[in-house]
């Protein structure tokens, strides 16, 4: 009786939790076609100075904030020698972001600038330096929601060159909410299946985050046990939506004189 009990009980789940993956999949196909335009792939070139000068050419995934094209991504996608200045005061590298381009799906390649950093958030912000043509997709990150732990959310990324630069949608759940010093959360996968600058949507289409990387200061260890100092998290859209305000212009960014967050970009990025 038993065993025909459980048999009975296992019956009636399946069907239910079916229904339940198919309506999370037909969400997340809503959320990806409202959003998928929004994400777009930003290339940097990245110019070391030093005993190993070199100059490397960087893709990153950005999402746009709003129609005239300011876009946030991950500063550490662009300049991984930043993160390295975090990790360990001993890093001494000195590195430039040199000419940036907004990459869209139709192969345009928008001129643009780092006009703001926040290097506690490892967040970068980027302008096209000319209007664009139309006006772009973008997120609305004044619609935002949190996210509860193991709460499923809507991951969306555009894909490398040897994928086609595709679009693509995954779901992430939180694996834990960090309060102190301040709010955001561990993906499940601990960032091993989401790109640095990808969105995150709840369930309801509003949108929770940004994948970043957040690093504390490794002292004598350096790199040698990187792992124990640096994570992936998702960083709350109120977070990002503060630095998104104090973005200037592109065009008059590069005339402000310093001390202002254009000047202060030059000044970072040494």
């Amino acid at each position: 009786m038993i065993k025909k009990l459980l048999l009975m009980i296992t019956a009636l789940a399946l069907p239910a939790a079916a229904a339940r993956a198919d309506d999370m999949a037909q969400k997340g196909r809503e959320i990806f076609k409202a959003n998928q335009h929004a994400v777009v792939t930003v290339q940097a070139v990245l110019k070391i100075t030093g005993p190993r000068a070199s100059e490397n050419k960087i893709d990153a995934t950005g999402t746009v904030l709003d129609p005239s094209g300011l876009t946030v991504l991950a500063l550490s996608s662009v300049d991984p020698a930043d993160l390295s200045r975090r990790l360990s005061e001993q890093n001494k590298m000195e590195t430039e972001v040199t000419d940036v381009k907004i990459l869209l799906d139709d192969g345009t390649e928008m001129p643009a600038e780092i006009v703001l950093r926040d290097k506690d958030l490892d967040l970068a912000y980027v302008r096209p330096k000319a209007k664009p043509a139309t006006p772009m997709a973008a997120v609305d990150l004044s619609k935002s929601s949190a996210a509860e732990m193991l709460e499923p959310l809507i991951v969306l990324n555009r894909l490398n060159r040897a994928a086609g630069r595709a679009y693509s949608a995954c779901v992430e759940r939180i694996a834990a909410v960090i309060q102190k010093p301040r709010t955001f959360y561990i993906p499940e996968t601990s960032g091993t299946t989401v790109a640095l600058g990808s969105p995150a949507f709840a369930l309801n289409g509003n949108i929770v985050g940004l994948f970043v990387r957040r690093a504390v200061n490794a002292g004598d260890a350096g790199a040698r046990n990187m792992n124990e100092f640096v994570t992936v998290i998702l960083i709350p859209a109120e977070d990002i939506l503060k630095g998104a305000k104090q973005a200037p212009e592109a065009k008059a960014a590069a005339d402000k004189p310093a001390g202002t967050p254009a000047e202060k970009d030059k000044k970072d990025q040494k």
